[in-house]
């Protein structure tokens, strides 16, 4: 059988910061309907690989980008992109959840009103939606208008979810959507993960191996080397958890490094 195509393209991908080299020469295809776990050691770049995806990185005084990133074959690097449409279509969830001090009906709504969606029939429909596909509407239903600070921090990872669903995205990065939060409230995100991937590509950034193993179709593994994160190894799951190529990867696999 053949690779899905990738619908994300890294090549020779270096992130720069004043002080430091967050990676360098990085080179990773992120196939269209898949998950893609970023594993590695604290330091690594794995967040910052995230943050190049979707040109987080202008926000950063002082970075600098190279190389290549492709978006179903669009490059993304160069200044002819339009860098709102491209958050549109590559939505960002963080390690920790980010509610607007708003009700949970407004945090939805938020970004499509920026977007210029005002018909309240079409807000309700997405409202709706996207907080059913996140299996959050019937928990909160009955409370649109309360806070969104008033839910559990599963709840508000699942509400952010469902915010970045709202605009429809062709890729989610996600960085570490699970580490803030119970054993109990990750779970439910992990499934959550796993029943969007028949509509969605995801890339998700974990220091979890075994959440890695439980959720992802391939595997990126980067890794500090001469003072800059290197991708040292990708491949699907099997082959980097039971037949890694790179020493290193090995050893950060069966718990020796890392």
């Amino acid at each position: 059988m053949s690779s899905p195509a990738p619908l994300l393209r890294a090549e020779r991908l270096t992130l720069r910061y004043p002080e430091k080299t967050a990676f360098e020469d990085v080179s990773l295809d992120v196939p269209a309907g898949s998950i893609t776990a970023v594993v590695g050691p604290s330091g690594c770049g794995k967040s910052s690989l995230l943050a190049c995806f979707n040109r987080l990185t202008d926000l950063i005084p002082g970075a600098r980008v190279t190389g290549s990133v492709r978006l179903a074959g669009e490059e993304l690097t160069n200044g002819s992109v339009d860098v709102t449409a491209l958050r549109r279509r590559v939505g960002m969830i963080f390690q920790k959840p980010v509610p607007f001090p708003l009700s949970i009906r407004r945090n939805n709504e938020f970004p499509l009103r920026e977007h210029g969606l005002r018909e309240r029939a079409e807000l309700e429909a997405v409202l709706e939606r996207t907080l059913r596909d996140v299996g959050l509407w019937d928990e909160v239903k009955d409370r649109l208008s309360a806070p969104a600070m008033s839910l559990s921090g599963g709840e508000l990872q699942r509400l952010s979810i469902a915010r970045a669903l709202a605009l429809e995205p062709e890729v989610l990065l996600m960085d570490e959507p699970c580490s803030a939060l119970d054993p109990l409230s990750s779970g439910v995100v992990e499934d959550l993960i796993l029943s969007l991937r028949t509509r969605y590509t995801l890339v998700v950034v974990t220091h979890n191996l075994a959440q890695a193993r439980r959720i992802a179709d391939r595997v990126a593994v980067l890794w500090v080397q001469n003072g800059a994160g290197r991708l040292i190894e990708h491949g699907t799951v099997a082959e980097v958890f039971e037949s890694p190529r790179d020493p290193l990867t090995a050893a950060y696999v069966s718990g020796l490094r890392g």
